[in-house]
């Protein structure tokens, strides 16, 4: 698990060697389905604080790559040629870097559809949803349950 501290002077010190710090900036932000983002019109990278603490070191090093690629390849880039280029060229060495589904440990609720198919949300559902993977329309028979539950 990744100490916030380290992860702050690790992001301030990749924007130092990579990019302006007098333009670019860093902070942690809420996010709880993605490790980072890059926002270029505001200059600014961010790391989900929730994930920050739960991701190992070479996890959280990996994710700062990324997003410092994002900024040198510009807004248009996306995942393409040239954002893989620079990514190689910083070391990042990953895909995506969050492909384990962060629900399963951050959403307060958990439904559960008559098959036993599991569902997570970060708020509670306004109407009854049912199972997608028992029926691709809405089916009273597969309506799913939500319970709240600590999230640690």
């Amino acid at each position: 698990m990744a100490e916030l501290v380290r992860v702050r002077r690790w992001a301030e010190a990749l924007i130092v060697m990579h990019l302006d710090p007098d333009v670019w900036s860093f902070g942690f932000d809420n996010a709880k389905t993605r490790g980072g983002q890059c926002d270029h019109g505001a200059k600014r990278i961010t790391v989900s604080k929730y994930l920050a603490a739960r991701f190992d070191d070479d996890e959280i090093h990996q994710v700062l790559l990324h997003e410092v690629a994002h900024a040198l390849a510009g807004p248009r880039a996306g995942h393409g040629a040239r954002w893989k280029t620079i990514a190689r060229d910083l070391g990042y060495v990953g895909n995506r870097t969050l492909d384990k589904p962060v629900a399963e440990d951050l959403a307060p609720w958990v439904g559960r559809c008559p098959s036993g198919h599991l569902h997570y949300r970060y708020r509670m559902p306004a109407k009854p949803l049912s199972c997608g993977a028992c029926s691709r329309r809405f089916s009273q028979e597969f309506v799913i349950v939500w319970e709240r539950r600590a999230v640690r």
